[in-house]
């Protein structure tokens, strides 16, 4: 880490939008290479990073100095690396791969005391209050992390005097703590678990790797239920035995309560959390100890991947194929491949963990760049569930209808026996469109072209591509007919009230992302339902993702062919992925489960390989058409978006690029477009999609930036560039 003395130039990059480094003298005192640094730019003071030896070419009079070294471990050479490898791959400007890295508020406090808020010992105050119950609730909800003064009142929308009021009765408790306390020492000796021999196996292989202290990709495939979540904590106990820092990613913030439940049993004390559910007090303390090389294993969403580590050496991404980890709006991209990117360059081992992984990580393993360790049987007493089809072609359903009534006859058997019923839709809200009867118009959203979803507990229509939600009308809003409009489709809480007419005495849980205030109070849920608070659960997405139902032994998929139709090449994959992950939430405990998938295709090859268990077959046919077709993972491919408040400047734009193609022809690659976006209207803004294709080998990344260099965009047009794009909206 080279050192410069006072005066010397230096380049600082900054979190500011500039298209380079800026230079400045080096303080009083002078820097390291990696230094935090707040400079001045203009009238304001920004944040930095000494990047290297200042360009110069000019008077050194008239370049300003940094104002102050900030107090906090200098970025290390790896992780420099790290953010100018991941910028070249993404083709992103180095200040927005910058910002990714110090997402912690106060990175330039000093050491000091401060007061810290939690819940007190006492369980009421002597008389409550709305304000009084917000900020129990706020802190309950938290489960024992601190606060400052100001986050719990903001929290809670209350004065700080409501706060200081709680105090003074001991139902919150102020304490005096050091600025960023060290985590406890987890402890990898303490209570491993009790592995089958299949699991031994699989774990010893993943220990073996990370013993190696060299970098390795390892896809640990197992059916849901066999326990891979045990297997790779071992790798994490031999990861933190070496001394070395380990991460988990998780696709979505709702399981790491229960993870982390798990992690404490196994190590004795509670890993690092990082996601936008902690609060700004234990984000900059995770960022400051996970930099000195005090908080061992952290646990957290895709974000966690450009933490300061000190010494990483394993990353574990759960759900390995889950969409959530792509990055799709501001920097673009995958934290599967950037965690793979950062292993490499940090000597790291990294584990894809899925029961059905994504096409990307099947062809890596079956060309022999990353290993593979597989899991053929559910943990326990546990067995997979049995899988059949209602051809709905047979069923004589009513028009308002959607369960059919062999799913139906099936949830009461269920329900008679104690146990529980899963009923799985894939679709947000009451109904997708909203139409009139009068003259035919779909309500659709004032700055997208998405049409609106009815969300009928909410009582508003929601657009779901930018979030503006505005009341169900009484009239249509083109020809203002009064009581026309009706909601078309099912959506989940449409099938809500069917279920509620269907089964009058079953107690119903709706799990949805919409309709709870926070992570934590889903997660509330979670637990509850887990317990057995509701017979019939009806769930989207969310519940597909690694959570554990002991008396879930039914699952009744509603829509099984809704994804397998439109223009998404992953769309068998993900259809594939979905049914079976879901199908995998039943007989988990020692009642067997049945999966039973209502469809219109029955002879569709993705539902035949959902149901024969034969996932080989349907990986091998699914590679051998992409294969034939040239995209990845056996092409290259990158989406170009173009937005403007200005429609005609966007395909002005886009036809440009399109008639000076010739950066792209000469490394073999076509350009399709410029062709509006399906989703042609976002936020007011007009949107145009280019699609690029070109060979595996060919050098994608050069190739683009001296293409888009040709054209100068108008002030109020954006460009961004998706290389290896998942979605195509």
């Amino acid at each position: 880490m080279r050192h410069f003395d006072e005066g010397t130039l230096i380049s600082v990059l900054t979190t500011q939008p500039l298209d380079r480094a800026l230079d400045y003298k080096a303080p009083e005192g002078g820097c390291f290479e990696g230094a935090f640094v707040e400079v001045p730019l203009g009238p304001r003071k920004v944040l930095g990073v000494v990047w290297g030896q200042g360009e110069g070419g000019y008077a050194l009079s008239k370049v300003r100095s940094v104002i102050r070294v900030l107090d906090a471990v200098p970025m290390r050479a790896k992780m420099h690396a790290f953010l100018e490898r991941a910028a070249e791959y993404t083709l992103t400007p180095m200040p927005a791969m910058l910002r990714l890295a110090t997402r912690s508020p106060g990175l330039g406090d000093p050491p000091s005391m401060r007061k810290v808020y939690r819940r007190g010992t006492t369980e009421a105050p002597d008389r409550w209050t709305e304000a009084r119950r917000k900020v129990v609730a706020v802190l309950d909800e938290y489960g024992g992390l601190a606060f400052t003064l100001k986050e719990v009142s903001e929290q809670a929308g209350v004065s700080t005097s409501v706060v200081k009021g709680l105090v003074a009765q001991g139902v919150v408790s102020e304490e005096e703590s050091p600025r960023d306390l060290p985590y406890p020492r987890l402890d990898p000796g303490q209570s491993a678990f009790d592995l089958t021999d299949e699991q031994t196996t699989a774990a010893d292989a993943l220990k073996t790797g990370v013993a190696s202290r060299s970098y390795g990709t390892t896809l640990l495939k197992g059916v849901t239920g066999s326990g891979k979540t045990e297997v790779y904590l071992e790798a994490v106990a031999a990861c933190l035995e070496a001394g070395r820092q380990a991460l988990v990613l998780l696709p979505e913030i709702a399981l790491t309560a229960e993870f982390l439940t798990r992690v404490e049993a196994r190590f004795g004390a509670r890993p690092v959390e990082w996601h936008s559910g902690v609060t700004m007090t234990e984000r900059r303390r995770a960022w400051k100890m996970v930099g000195e090389g005090s908080a061992q294993l952290i646990v957290g969403a895709r974000s966690a991947l450009f933490l300061p580590f000190d010494d990483l050496g394993l990353i574990v991404v759960d759900e390995e194929h889950d969409t959530s980890y792509k990055q799709e709006d501001g920097v673009l991209y995958n934290a599967r491949d950037m965690a793979v990117l950062r292993a490499s360059l940090c000597k790291a081992q990294v584990v894809l963990a899925s029961a059905t992984p994504s096409l990307e990580s099947w062809a890596n393993a079956e060309a022999g760049k990353y290993n593979r360790v597989t899991l053929t049987s559910r943990f326990g007493d546990a067995v997979l569930p049995e899988m059949r089809a209602i051809d709905m072609r047979a069923e004589a359903l009513p028009s308002n209808r959607w369960i059919s009534d062999t799913l139906a006859r099936a949830v009461r058997t269920r329900i008679e026996a104690g146990e529980q019923a899963l009923l799985f839709l894939n679709r947000r809200g009451y109904a997708p469109v909203t139409i009139c009867r009068a003259c035919g118009h779909q309500i659709g959203c004032d700055h997208c072209d998405a049409r609106m979803v009815e969300h009928r507990f909410q009582r508003r229509l929601m657009c779901h591509q930018c979030g503006e939600t505005k009341p169900i009308p009484h009239a249509c809003p083109s020809c203002e007919a009064e009581d026309r409009l009706a909601p078309v489709g099912p959506g989940i809480e449409r099938m809500a009230e069917e279920v509620a007419a269907l089964f009058p005495e079953a107690k119903v849980e709706v799990l949805s992302s919409d309709l709870f205030g926070s992570a934590r109070a889903l997660k509330a849920r979670i637990e509850a339902i887990a317990a057995g608070e509701a017979d019939i659960i009806i769930g989207t997405q969310i519940v597909a993702k690694g959570h554990n139902f002991p008396l879930l032994t039914l699952v009744g998929v509603i829509d099984a062919d809704l994804g397998l139709q439109g223009s998404d090449l992953r769309a068998a994959e993900r259809t594939f992925q979905l049914m079976r992950q879901v199908a995998g939430r039943a007989g988990r405990a020692e009642k067997p489960g049945t999966a039973l998938m209502q469809t219109f295709q029955p002879e569709h090859p993705v539902i035949r390989a959902i149901l024969s268990g034969d996932e080989e077959d349907f990986w091998r046919a699914e590679a051998e058409e992409r294969r034939h077709a040239g995209v990845p993972p056996y092409g290259r491919m990158a989406g170009i978006v173009l937005s403007s408040p200005d429609v005609q400047a966007v395909f002005d734009v886009g036809k440009a690029l399109a008639a000076r193609s010739e950066p792209l022809r000469r490394i073999g690659a076509q350009v399709f477009g410029p062709a509006a976006a399906p989703i042609a209207r976002v936020r007011g803004r007009h949107r145009v999609r280019l699609l690029i294709k070109a060979d595996k080998t060919a050098p994608l990344q050069p190739a683009i930036s001296a293409w888009i260099a040709q054209i100068r965009l108008p002030a109020n047009l954006r460009l961004s560039v998706d290389i290896d794009p998942q979605s195509f909206l």
